[in-house]
């Protein structure tokens, strides 16, 4: 019995090997394949999930963007965020820069794209639902109306006139759960901003993924295709083990 159960556990992880090996050569066919020279292909630290932003893009500098994100990097709270999570961040811009993340600071008005793999606490695992993907961007979308005007009354608050366009549960597959919402916001009281947001769920539930673009409300209206075949790239394939 335990030769077998050894057995097993092996085929499993050779399994996992080569699903991560396969992941990883496809997307190495796509860059040398036809028209590969168009797009950067990008896959997390998990291996499992991966997306595409055209070449000229560019990433933006990774410690800039931790600080944009997690805010003071010398802190507890912000370290102990960045050893769950992977995270990575792509500008239009001509002058790529993080803080370009969440509004057109500097008069950037060109797509930015955001992705993260976090790993969840137990505590987290147990209670993630839809709204944890909704939300899996740290910024404000699944709210109760009440709590959500109680924040925008407070000094400071930067997401302001939230309006849902679009919201949609993805169907589950191999496992994976996942949803689509696209969304405005205000911010820190410059012009609106859409965010088109795909998050999923592990079908082990222990990691959320997550790819994040954000436009001025007119640049996603002008953009809208070219940034919806990169949100439609985003995707999390299950890994046997």
């Amino acid at each position: 019995m335990e030769k077998s159960r050894v057995g097993s556990r092996l085929t499993a992880t050779a399994a996992a090997r080569v699903t991560a090996a396969v992941l990883a050569a496809l997307m190495a066919g796509l860059s040398a394949g036809c028209g590969g020279a168009d797009f950067t292909y990008v896959m997390g630290s998990d291996g499992q999930s991966y997306f595409k932003v055209p070449a000229s893009w560019r990433k933006v500098d990774q410690r800039a963007l931790d600080r944009e994100f997690f805010g003071d990097m010398t802190t507890a709270t912000a370290q102990l965020r960045k050893r769950l999570s992977w995270t990575v961040g792509y500008d239009a811009f001509s002058r790529p820069s993080a803080d370009h993340l969440y509004d057109p600071a500097g008069g950037s008005d060109e797509p930015f794209v955001f992705a993260m793999v976090s790993t969840l606490t137990k505590t987290q695992q147990d209670k993630a639902s839809l709204d944890t993907l909704r939300n899996a961007a740290m910024l404000p979308v699944a709210l109760t109306a009440d709590l959500r005007d109680q924040l925008e009354k407070l000094p400071g608050y930067p997401y302001k006139n939230f309006e849902l366009l679009s919201d949609e549960v993805l169907p589950p597959k191999d496992g994976v759960r996942g949803v689509h919402v696209v969304y405005n916001f205000k911010v820190l009281g410059g012009p609106v901003q859409t965010f088109d947001q795909t998050a999923y769920l592990a079908a082990d539930g222990s990691r959320v993924s997550v790819m994040l673009i954000r436009c001025s409300a007119m640049c996603y209206r002008t953009r809208g295709d070219e940034i919806g075949r990169i949100a439609q790239s985003f995707k999390v394939k299950r890994i046997p083990g």
